[in-house]
């Protein structure tokens, strides 16, 4: 799904369990380090240091902190693009698109850290993504207004402006891992987050969607 960004082939037959385990290692440990001190304040020895490997043995894997970057990026994007490619044009309108905000929901609270890495690199003017930005993620959410723009023209949802709904759901989900900092603060019930979160979704998805 994201082969504009870096073009790269995925380790294949030769490559052993313990070569995909170290490669996996060093690119959960790289996000935990791009996340949260960004891209220029990241250095290939403290993304050693988090994986527990000498940079020598890192650097075996990955020859820069750009390809490092750039496969952290990768794996992140193909998650959390993976639920807009479920929307089903078959299925029934209000019940996709819920499916698809309960899922970014769930990606939010299981794997915050992905999310603000993709904000941190959108903010900076997208540097290593804006190719793919222009080229595959723009032809996937295309094809998911038209979808909408059908189900709307048929009826069967509000008028509204599908790029703008997705928008939307972007902006309603992932907020509350890029400001996980700032809710928490403002919510004394934090253990109930992501319920009351996703109860007020649906809400005004169904409500706001679903012709009366």
């Amino acid at each position: 799904m994201t082969k504009a960004i870096t073009n790269k082939q995925r380790p294949g037959s030769g490559t052993s369990r313990i070569q995909t385990q170290n490669r996996q290692r060093i690119i959960t440990a790289a996000l935990e380090v791009f996340s949260t001190y960004g891209y220029r304040g990241s250095t290939v020895a403290q993304i050693a240091d988090s994986a527990s490997m000498s940079k020598a043995n890192l650097l075996y894997y990955f020859p820069t902190k750009k390809e490092i970057y750039l496969s952290v990026l990768e794996e992140t994007l193909s998650e959390w693009l993976q639920p807009l490619t479920q929307i089903n044009p078959e299925g029934d309108p209000a019940d996709e698109i819920w499916a698809y905000v309960k899922a970014k929901l769930a990606l939010s609270k299981s794997n915050p850290k992905a999310s603000r890495l993709f904000a941190n690199e959108v903010l900076q003017g997208a540097p290593m993504i804006g190719n793919f930005l222009r080229t595959e993620l723009r032809e996937l959410v295309s094809a998911k207004c038209i979808v909408i723009q059908q189900w709307i023209d048929q009826g069967k949802l509000t008028t509204v402006s599908p790029m703008h709904l997705i928008f939307f759901i972007w902006a309603a989900t992932q907020h509350y891992a890029d400001f996980s900092a700032q809710t928490q603060c403002l919510t004394d019930d934090t253990e109930n987050l992501f319920d009351d979160a996703e109860h007020t979704l649906k809400t005004l998805i169904f409500n706001g969607l679903v012709p009366q």
